[in-house]
């Protein structure tokens, strides 16, 4: 504290307060701080930044590439605490960043997820392709490092934060500090690699300047309740939206949120953080040969009973990598350490298709595993993340989810998907769903009402498309609306059909465009009703319209994406180059936004 800003008292009362702070409780103090810095410096308007700031503290750019908001949401907390040690830093993100700017910096930090199957994050995608590309320079007096998210369970964990990383230090640029790679629960790494960071860049500097430089952009403000620390939402409703024969289970969820000060915009996610599957859990315990009332001691200290801890904080699903890893080790199988072989991906990826961790349980036993072993073995369970398919201008209170109920039979099991059988069959009416709003700033209803809309959503993928509507709705927004829904079968899986209906026949749906694939010989996909209007849908997007798609990222996204390349082409008379460029246009403007998974 010697060269704080504060008076011994203050310096006293901080250090008692971070004393009893958790990483993560430490992680979003950073952010709700410079959040109301933040406020209060517009309150009184920018002060002059102080000369030895300008003089001792390195340029520092931080940039994210983020998909769901998370990458963009770290990277204002750094940002943050930036400004508040005094550091000239500024936040952009990759979409908006110059190029030519990568070879004049002196510091950059990079926050970025992976995306699907390895890809860059939609607003990353420019800046990858340019780091990559022929016209990339040295970048040796360049200091850099990176934050990579990503999910485990995903065969390409972190990808585009590793590649970025490579190929920063392949110009010559040198790391700061070391890539931290983060899976699906990463608030106490993230906060770690934060402090190493702050940590780093005091060395690189002389005294500390006295105050930080004013800046443009601060942190969105925080709520109390987030993934680590959830609010209990009472269910309101559990609705069947497929009809009879219907080859799916798809529901509609509305849940109260009245007075937990949660808030949130249309194109956001409602995180739930889910319970296991009782019967999965008691089967996993038995193959183990132990018993639910075995304690367990948690990172923290806390000591609960096996059962407990399978029920409600570790994901005894998905496989992943290192899982595997550290499961065949101490099975010492000769089978699963040559499936994980780099050359052997292709079989890894047969191998764990339709399996649970219960499948390599059962198949190769641990005699004499203890319950503390096994369980240091899982990563903590996550959220799963959904859609809102509601506006709180129209439904105050209340968030609405559109869920596709997730039962399947593989390898001589039945499966289960965590979250929607949560949902749908473990929570009783008035029952609670421990629930936290994830902003996603990347899917965004346009600024200026007046301005058309497309919004490409087959499936379940149609939600958040039901909460633009109803915000514009309720504002009273004048910009015309198009919709292409797509599914399997008319009669049993038009979801929300008699509100498309309603909504067209009050005029607020311009146009509606259904395909569905199982009704006739010929598959028909919503692609395929874009191309039939192509003429029309070039038009719109030349009078200014957003694009928005929602929904499966492995197949109906890039087929979207193809269909959207060509209509451009065929319509605007442009070479196949030139409407790459038109759609990157489109997605530089936020014309053009996805929310895939």
């Amino acid at each position: 504290m010697t060269t704080s800003l504060l008076s011994q008292r203050q310096s006293e009362t901080l250090a008692r307060l971070i004393e009893e702070l958790s990483p993560d409780q430490i992680l979003w103090v950073s952010g709700y701080l410079a959040g109301l810095a933040e406020a209060r410096r517009k309150s009184v308007g920018p002060q002059p930044a102080p000369q030895a700031a300008a003089e001792t503290a390195p340029e520092i750019a931080v940039l994210f590439g983020s998909q769901t908001g998370n990458a963009e949401k770290l990277a204002r907390l750094l940002h943050g605490r930036l400004l508040e040690e005094g550091f000239a830093a500024r936040l952009e993100g990759m979409d908006s960043y110059k190029p030519a700017r990568l070879k004049r910096e002196a510091c950059l930090i990079a926050v970025v997820s992976t995306h699907g199957e390895g890809d860059p994050p939609d607003n990353a995608l420019q800046f990858y392709e340019f780091l990559h590309g022929r016209k990339a320079p040295k970048l040796e007096g360049l200091r850099y490092s990176v934050l990579a998210l990503g999910d485990t369970s995903y065969e390409f964990f972190c990808k585009t934060g590793r590649d970025i990383d490579s190929r920063l230090a392949e110009l010559g640029a040198i790391r700061l500090h070391p890539r931290v790679d983060c899976d699906v629960d990463y608030e106490e790494a993230a906060a770690r690699w934060m402090e190493d960071i702050i940590s780093a860049l005091r060395q690189t500097r002389g005294p500390r300047a006295e105050a930080a430089i004013p800046h443009s952009a601060g942190p969105e403000p925080v709520t109390a309740y987030s993934r680590k620390y959830p609010f209990p939402a009472t269910l309101l409703e559990s609705i069947p939206l497929t009809g009879p024969g219907s080859s799916k289970d798809v529901r509609h969820i509305e849940l109260s949120i009245e007075d937990s000060g949660l808030t949130y915009e249309p194109g956001d996610a409602l995180g739930v953080v889910p319970s296991n599957w009782p019967e999965r859990v008691a089967e996993l315990i038995d193959a183990l040969g132990l018993t639910p009332e075995t304690p367990v001691t948690e990172p923290d200290g806390a000591e609960l009973s096996l059962e407990t801890a399978l029920l409600h904080h570790y994901e005894i699903t998905a496989i992943t990598r290192p899982f595997l890893e550290r499961y065949a080790e101490l099975a010492e199988s000769r089978e699963l350490a040559e499936l994980l072989k780099k050359e052997n991906r292709t079989q890894l990826r047969d191998f764990i298709y339709g399996r649970e961790i219960l499948d390599v349980v059962q198949g190769y036993p641990v005699p004499g595993i203890t319950a503390q072993r096994f369980v240091a073995l899982l990563r903590k369970l996550p959220a799963r993340l959904y859609s809102i398919a509601s506006s709180l201008n129209a439904n105050p209170g209340e968030a609405h989810l559109t869920v596709a109920v997730v039962r399947y039979e593989s390898h001589g099991h039945q499966r289960q998907g965590v979250a929607s059988t949560f949902l749908a069959d473990r929570v009783n009416e008035s029952g609670q769903v421990p629930v936290y709003v994830n902003s996603n700033p990347n899917f965004r209803l346009p600024k200026d009402p007046d301005t058309p809309i497309i919004m490409i959503g087959p499936g379940t993928g149609v939600a958040p498309f039901r909460a633009f509507l109803a915000e514009r709705e309720a504002t009273g927004a004048s910009g015309r609306n198009w919709l292409f829904f797509g599914d399997r079968n008319f009669s049993s899986d038009f979801l929300y059909q008699r509100e498309w209906l309603d909504h067209r026949k009050n005029g607020l749906l311009t146009r509606i465009d259904v395909a569905f694939s199982r009704d006739d010989a010929d598959k028909i996909y919503v692609q395929h009703r874009m191309l039939e209007k192509s003429r029309e849908l070039y038009g719109w997007l030349e009078e200014g319209a957003h694009f928005y798609v929602c929904g499966d990222a492995e197949r109906m996204a890039p087929d979207v994406h193809e269909t959207l390349l060509s209509i451009v082409a065929k319509e605007g008379g442009f070479s196949r180059e030139r409407a790459e460029d038109y759609v990157k246009e489109l997605q530089s403007a936020k014309r053009y936004q996805r929310d895939v998974y």
